[in-house]
């Protein structure tokens, strides 16, 4: 065992820390502090007072070394992280905020420690007796649900969901930054009292990976006391390529959520068979894809569009249906609502725009202008030209 002292530190360190040479009498350690705990040669050590024994566990994929008996509540004021902004799985399963107290950690135990992350609105001026967008238990004035991911900071994300108007924000679960210099966090930038935050289980490729990550991002929400903790965005991929969802994971990690007391939103394709699969299991919207995601392809398929909204809603014709992913501009949003559906998701379109704040701007304006089309009925197409102005009353020409 080899102690050593910086300043007021003092570090105990096991043999088998990996970078110690044992050719050597009298190792010299390097020795790094950081917020989220000490840092010798690649072994971090929390805890450890000058006669404690250590166990070794596993966070986020990084073995530390720890005093024996830590628990998980102690842990986490260590890191210098806010209990409420955090999940924690210790060997896979989900420990509660109600019991990190008594949580105590022993040697081998693996931790997941997860965030959430970005995969006062202006003068609004609403259209004329618009109804709320009403989603399970939820309702919502506005019918764009944002995405956080791709801005180049956090202040112009900050900046676009205000200027898009929205009200419903989405989320990734993703690990938390235990070291992040900057102290930013996604969190900081959005107020959970303003908006109702959606999150979502981007990046899962099995439904029990999704199943894991939507239990997770219900405990956050949880912490901080937002009213998305009862919904979540169910994405289930079939491969990296596509980003296309998995119908057979989508259909089974729902069924598991719905049971578990989840108001699930499921991505999926335009397959009409699918959607109405989806539905029966108890899904509260089915979120056809446009096109695949980040693609700006927008709407290719109307046509089964249409029959996603025919089928979905020929006995219930307030079920929501939203398009979700693919989104191009303001025009893509626009032709979405007029088909009929309830809303749009969306992300790339504005984060990926030249001008992002502009595009937010366009977003707001196409939503609305397409439910009012929708609302209004749009003339029938014809093949021929028919004036707009009276053949009656024509100045009859000098001849």
């Amino acid at each position: 065992m080899i102690r050593l002292r910086a300043g007021n530190v003092t570090i105990t360190t096991q043999s088998h820390c990996r970078d110690l040479s044992l050719a050597v009498k009298r190792p010299t350690p390097r020795l790094t502090v950081s917020t989220a705990g000490l840092t010798m040669n690649g072994c971090q050590h929390l805890g450890l007072g000058r006669d404690e024994s250590a166990v070794t566990i596993t966070l986020n994929g990084q073995s530390r070394e720890i005093s024996d008996g830590l628990t998980l509540a102690v842990l986490i004021r260590e890191l210098g992280l806010k209990p409420e902004h955090v999940a924690v799985e210790v060997n896979r399963e989900l420990v509660s905020r109600t019991r990190h107290e008594e949580a105590r950690l022993a040697e081998g135990d693996v931790l997941e420690v997860v965030t959430l992350v970005g995969g006062g609105s202006g003068t609004r001026v609403d259209a004329p007796e618009t109804p709320f967008l009403v989603i399970g238990t939820h309702s919502f004035r506005s019918r764009l649900l944002v995405g956080t991911g791709k801005y180049q900071s956090l202040e112009l994300m900050s900046d676009c969901l205000d200027a898009s108007g929205t009200e419903v924000v989405t989320v990734a679960v993703r690990r938390e930054r235990l070291e992040d210099k900057s102290g930013r966090k996604l969190l900081d930038f959005i107020d959970p009292k303003r908006y109702t935050i959606l999150p979502n289980t981007a990046g899962c490729f099995s439904a029990d990976e999704a199943l894991r990550t939507a239990r997770l991002g219900r405990e956050i929400l949880l912490g901080i006391e937002n009213p998305g903790a009862d919904w979540v965005k169910l994405e289930v991929l079939a491969d990296t390529r596509t980003l296309l969802p998995d119908p057979v994971a989508t259909l089974e990690a729902t069924h598991v959520l719905v049971a578990e007391g989840f108001q699930v939103l499921c991505y999926t394709s335009d397959d009409p068979i699918m959607a109405r699969r989806l539905k029966e299991a108890g899904a509260a919207s089915v979120m056809p894809a446009g096109s695949p995601i980040g693609s700006g392809q927008g709407v290719l398929n109307p046509n089964n569009i249409r029959i996603i909204l025919e089928d979905l809603k020929a006995n219930d014709p307030n079920y929501p249906v939203i398009v979700d992913a693919g989104v191009g501009t303001a025009s893509d949003v626009a032709i979405a609502m007029e088909l009929g559906c309830d809303g749009v998701l969306l992300n790339t379109g504005i984060a990926g725009a030249v001008d992002p704040l502009r595009m937010a701007h366009a977003m707001r304006l196409a939503i609305e202008a397409g439910r009012l089309a929708a609302g209004a009925g749009r003339i029938a197409r014809k093949l021929y030209a028919t004036a707009s102005s009276p053949l009656d009353g024509i100045v009859t020409p000098t001849r």
